[in-house]
C-alpha cells in the first residue's frame, strides 16, 4: 500500500501508552517511528504482564507499537546525546510523553536541536504542560479523570464516582498530540523551520468536558449523573432492562422517537405529555417506567431485529462479546500479527482505512534490534 507518512522519521521518546499510542497511527500510516529506548530494559510497558512474550516484550507492549523500530540509547550520556543528533540531521519530528521538567534537561526541545536540523519539530506530551508549577509532577489517566470531572460524571447518582472502563484521556491526549504534531510538520514544510507542540493530559481531560463545561461558564449549569448512563436532557437515551439482558437506546430526534412509538405499538406512548422533547424530558419519570415495561417485553436480540437500522440502538455486550461479534469481522478490524513466540497474535486494526483498505502492520523490533541499522 502507498502509505501517506512513507518517508517521514519520527523519534519517539516514549513510554507506556499515552504517547505510544499517538506515535502508532504516525507508524501505522507508514511513518518510519524510532521508538529511543534506555538501557536495562527499554519501554517499561515490555514488561507489562501478565502476558509476557519472552524477555523485553508484551502483548501490552506490542499493543501500542506495531510498525515501529528500536533503537536503544542513553541520553544523559555524552555518547548517547551525540547518536541521538545524528539521528535528529535525517529526522522530521521528535516527541516524547515524559514528565513536564525532562525534555528540557534531555535536550528534547526545538531550542536544543535546532541547530542539529532546524525544520526539527519537536511534540511533547506531559502530565500537566511544561510551563507551570506543575512541570516536575507525574500523572496518569486516572488522576485526570478524577480532578477534572470524568468521575464525577459517571457512574449512578447513588453511587461514588467512577472512572471510565479504559484510559480514554491516555489515548485522546496521544491522538490530539499528532494532530499538533502534524500541522507543525506542515508549517515545517512550507518555511523550514520547527517548533515545540505541547499537549497535556490535564488540557485534553478538561477540554473534553465540552458542552456541560459551556453551560456551567455560561450559565452556571451543573451536569449531573443520570440513572442507567441517561442523556442529560435527551429522552429516551439511556439503558434500558430486556427479558434476558441490556439495550441502548437513543431518541436523539423526533423521528426516531416516532419510530420507536410506532414499533412498541403500546397507545400510552402516544400521550401529547410525550410528544415533544421538553415534554419528554419534563415527564421523564413517567415515561421511563413505561418504556422499562415494554422493553422487558422481549430479548435484547428480538429488539435489536425490530429496531436495528431503524433507530439508534446497540446491545450491551462484554469484551468477550464485543470482539466476537460478527460485525467485527465482517469489517476486518481483527489483524493478524505474527510474533515468533506467538505466531497466532491478533490485534485490533488501525480504524483509518486509505482508499478502501485497513492499514498494514507487523510487531514492534526487538529491543534495540535496530542499533546497528540505524546508527552505522
Amino acid at each position: 500500500m502507498d502509505l501517506p507518512l512513507a518517508g517521514t522519521r519520527i523519534l519517539a521518546v516514549e513510554q507506556y501508552g499515552a504517547g505510544p499510542f499517538g506515535s502508532l497511527h504516525l507508524a501505522d500510516l507508514g511513518a518510519e517511528v524510532i521508538k529511543i529506548e534506555a538501557p536495562g530494559g527499554g519501554d517499561v510497558s515490555r514488561a507489562t504482564g501478565p502476558h509476557l512474550l519472552g524477555e523485553h516484550d508484551s502483548l501490552f507492549f506490542q499493543t501500542f507499537n506495531r510498525n515501529k523500530a528500536s533503537v536503544v540509547l542513553d541520553l544523559k550520556s555524552e555518547a548517547g546525546r551525540a547518536s541521538f543528533h545524528r539521528l535528529v540531521v535525517g529526522a522530521d519530528a521528535v516527541l516524547n510523553n515524559l514528565r513536564g521538567d525532562q525534555p528540557a534537561k534531555l535536550g528534547l526541545t526545538h531550542a536544543a536541536l535546532a541547530p542539529v536540523n532546524p525544520r526539527i519539530v519537536c511534540a511533547h506530551l506531559s502530565a500537566y504542560g511544561r510551563d507551570n508549577e506543575r512541570a516536575s509532577w507525574p500523572g496518569y489517566d486516572y488522576l485526570m479523570q478524577a480532578e477534572t470531572g470524568f468521575m464525577h460524571l459517571t457512574g449512578e447518582p447513588d453511587g461514588p464516582p467512577t472512572r471510565m472502563g479504559l484510559s480514554i484521556v491516555d489515548y485522546m491526549s496521544g491522538v490530539t498530540l499528532m494532530v499538533g504534531l502534524l500541522a507543525a510538520l506542515i508549517g515545517a514544510l512550507k518555511t523550514g523551520r520547527g517548533r515545540d507542540v505541547d499537549v497535556s493530559l490535564f488540557d485534553v481531560a478538561l477540554f473534553q468536558l465540552t458542552y456541560p463545561a459551556t453551560w456551567w461558564l455560561n450559565g452556571g449549569h451543573e451536569t449531573a449523573r443520570q440513572p442507567r448512563s441517561a442523556h442529560p436532557s435527551t429522552v429516551p437515551c439511556q439503558l434500558f432492562a430486556t427479558a434476558d439482558a441490556h439495550l441502548f437506546v437513543m431518541c436523539m430526534t423526533p423521528k426516531f422517537w416516532s419510530l420507536l412509538v410506532d414499533e412498541i405499538g403500546n397507545p400510552a406512548l402516544r400521550d401529547p405529555r410525550f410528544a415533544d422533547a421538553a415534554g419528554r424530558s419534563t415527564h421523564k419519570a413517567d415515561l421511563i417506567v413505561l418504556l422499562d415495561g415494554e422493553f422487558a417485553r422481549r430479548s435484547t436480540a428480538g429488539w435489536m431485529a425490530a429496531l436495528a437500522g431503524k433507530i439508534p440502538v446497540a446491545p450491551v455486550l462484554g469484551l468477550p462479546e464485543a470482539l466476537r461479534n460478527p460485525y467485527v469481522e465482517r469489517v476486518g478490524m481483527v489483524q493478524a500479527l505474527p510474533h515468533p513466540l506467538e505466531p497466532d497474535m491478533r490485534m485490533l486494526a488501525n480504524p483509518i482505512k486509505l482508499d478502501g483498505q485497513r492499514l498494514p502492520g507487523r510487531g514492534c523490533s526487538a529491543l534495540g534490534a535496530d542499533n546497528e541499522r540505524l546508527l552505522r
